[in-house]
């Protein structure tokens, strides 16, 4: 009874204390008291299926691009169109990450890594990581090579079914290649364990919003509904990211790497970070630790396992909808390349129209609809409009990739759109599938190399169907909108 009523209590003190609007905020919807606008944003998230197009709705309702809300405790603005976003992607004041319940969990309950955190921590190893990749083959022949056995590897499958229906799994050849600069080891085709974890992302991508919902905004109700916040799913793919970081990566593989690194001859990131814990033993003041190396190796593996591998599903399933398409990057690749060996990365600056279309595939899929959420560093100005410190950006990239007055045919898969005059490849600053400015994705260099390689390869050497899909199907949305299942028939080519 004295629980009971010292939570009655607790509410209605969060009432009366009800914080108002801030002067000069981006216009929006009213505030519930204690909730704010969170049942109504779970409410219209249902009617429209999307909550990137609630924030769309809500900008052309209050005729804004940047559209002010509190969900729980928070205050959020949610930012559409290109001039609004470039600003958050560009400015250094849009750039910390929010620390809250749900974006912790993401990173085992912990303040470490490089996709969480900000600050002088993030720049420092966000730049080390950068830097070391790119010494060890980042955009380099040395990727080129590991892209290369992958793709030979996915491309012989293909030929061994003999044009029966499959269903293609992206996922592991990516995870490889990034495994290789990573750790210097690849995964074995029959690794249950990572398959295991694979599915698990997944089902973590399809769970959560990018606002963190019920557990970012009210992390308290995960002890009234664990399974209905969706805590008890983030602690199973937790339990599973601990079994197979801490005790294959941390011990086996880092510890492993201990034995045998040498500092003057780094084999992969791992053992560039080693002798930079060891460089900086004596610095009380470092952020490089074992327990930090665990969170950037995570940080790779969720980076990895779930972005290039649903682009890789759209853009196959585009190709299968749409043979006219494939028929003309086919006649350009094969007769820029020929048929006597796959392209390489060289070749891209060769084959416009078959780089157009992995771009327009990007553009249309928007697999991340909205970016990764972004915090105030510190109070500025956004649109007109007051931004506080400490503000979630939420950033709507839908917005540009599907806005109808730059675009025409949003819902159109024209990879013409982006070829010029000349039959030269037109980039678009709308097309911003990594992002912008120093928080861009940093796996961007191997998703573009080997998305080029995989899809030039095929369409040189197969033609490209589904049985099981007729039309472009509607994404499932998640943190990453995910293509609905599906199987492709691979009919080899008549080439020599």
């Amino acid at each position: 009874m004295l629980t009971f009523f010292l939570i009655v209590i607790a509410v209605l003190l969060l009432i009366l204390c009800e914080p108002l609007k801030p002067k000069n905020f981006p216009p929006g919807p009213n505030w519930l008291p204690f909730f704010g606008f969170a049942p109504q944003l779970k409410r219209l998230t249902k009617k429209f299926g999307y909550q990137h197009h609630v924030f769309l709705w809500l900008s052309e309702r209050f005729k804004s691009p940047v559209v002010g809300l509190r969900l729980g405790s928070q205050l959020v603005v949610a930012v559409n169109g290109y001039h609004a976003v470039k600003q958050i992607f560009t400015k250094e004041e849009f750039e910390g990450r929010p620390d809250t319940f749900f974006i912790r969990m993401r990173s085992m309950g912990t303040r470490k890594g490089i996709t969480c955190t900000d600050g002088a921590h993030w720049q420092e190893q966000r730049s080390f990581t950068v830097r070391h990749l790119k010494s060890l083959g980042l955009g380099k022949s040395a990727m080129e090579d590991m892209i290369k056995d992958e793709v030979t590897t996915i491309v012989s499958k293909f030929e061994k079914m003999n044009a029966n229906p499959i269903s293609v799994d992206f996922a592991h050849g990516v995870m490889s290649v990034l495994w290789v600069l990573t750790a210097g080891t690849r995964f074995g085709e029959g690794d249950e364990s990572l398959n295991r974890l694979l599915s698990l992302m997944q089902r973590r991508a399809r769970s959560f919003d990018m606002s963190g919902g019920v557990l970012s905004q009210f992390p308290w109700v995960r002890f009234i509904a664990p399974g209905a916040s969706g805590y008890t799913l983030l602690q199973t793919v937790n339990s599973e990211l601990n079994n197979f970081f801490m005790e294959n990566i941390h011990l086996d593989t880092i510890k492993g790497h201990k034995k045998t690194h040498c500092s003057d001859d780094p084999r992969d990131l791992i053992d560039a970070y080693l002798t930079e814990i060891e460089n900086r033993k004596d610095d009380p003041g470092s952020t490089f630790s074992d327990d930090q190396l665990v969170m950037v190796v995570l940080d790779m593996f969720i980076a990895g396992s779930t972005t290039t591998s649903t682009s890789l599903d759209f853009l196959f399933l585009y190709l299968a909808l749409n043979p006219r398409v494939q028929e003309k990057a086919c006649a350009e690749i094969c007769s820029v390349v020929g048929t006597q060996h796959p392209p390489s990365l060289a070749d891209q600056s060769k084959l416009p129209y078959t780089c157009a279309v992995i771009q327009e595939s990007a553009r249309l899929s928007s697999i991340v609809p909205i970016a990764g959420p972004r915090r105030t560093l510190r109070q500025t100005e956004l649109e007109g409009y007051t931004i506080p410190k400490d503000t979630t950006i939420l950033i709507n990239l839908w917005s540009l990739h599907h806005d109808p007055v730059h675009w025409g045919d949003p819902e159109v898969f024209r990879p013409e759109r982006f070829i010029g005059a000349k039959g030269e490849l037109v980039t678009d600053d709308w097309v911003l599938p990594f992002g912008l400015g120093r928080r861009r994705c940093l796996g961007d260099a191997l998703a573009k190399s080997y998305t080029f390689m995989l899809v030039s390869t095929a369409l040189q050497r197969f033609k490209i169907s589904t049985p099981t899909v007729k039309d472009i199907p509607a994404s499932i949305p998640g943190i990453i909108a995910s293509c609905p299942k599906y199987e492709l028939q691979f009919k080899p080519r008549c080439i020599v």
